[in-house]
């Protein structure tokens, strides 16, 4: 039964999140483009498509499951990880951690702990966090029921990543 919910929960949830990520990327990079970089060899962007949760690759681990729905490019962004996590109580994907990637991050069902930038704060349904490149976040369930949260992770195209930070951190606290 929760994992038929998971299904109906996390199929509106990844498209929204997957759609507001985009229309953000599309109006930062839409007067950004090169025209040089047009002219090399592009891969091929994502196909418009519909990714039902029994169709997406899993991944298993000791805190729960994590469905990955689309990785690759898109038309603006690249480095693409559209995916949903099952956390089991107490548990968490893994520690808090960074990444030259921006990330959204959704909680559909549960409650628990955000890691964002060296500071803790509580987790509850609906909460959506947006990490930068390179600053450190992560949660935690720390709720008596699995924990749901939808993930878009990407780098932009026409936008510089920001360099790895040089402060002699590990990107995974």
């Amino acid at each position: 039964m929760l994992r038929d919910k998971t299904r109906g929960l996390l199929s509106c949830s990844l498209f929204a999140a997957a759609g507001f990520a985009a229309a953000i990327v599309l109006l930062r990079t839409s007067d950004a483009a090169d025209p040089a970089a047009k002219e090399k060899a592009v891969p091929k962007p994502l196909q418009s498509q519909i990714v039902r949760w029994d169709d997406a690759r899993s991944h298993t681990g000791d805190w729960g499951e994590m469905r990955r729905y689309f990785t690759g490019e898109t038309y603006a962004t690249k480095d693409v990880l559209v995916a949903a996590a099952v956390v089991e109580p107490g548990k968490a994907v893994h520690k808090a951690h960074r990444h030259a990637e921006e990330e959204y991050l959704m909680l559909v069902e549960g409650s628990g702990v955000w890691s964002l930038d060296g500071k803790e704060c509580e987790a509850r349904r609906g909460d959506v966090l947006y990490a930068a490149p390179w600053v450190f976040h992560g949660l935690t369930n720390t709720g008596d029921k699995p924990l749901i949260f939808a993930v878009v992770r990407y780098n932009p195209k026409g936008v510089r990543v920001p360099e790895r930070p040089t402060d002699g951190k590990k990107d995974e606290q």
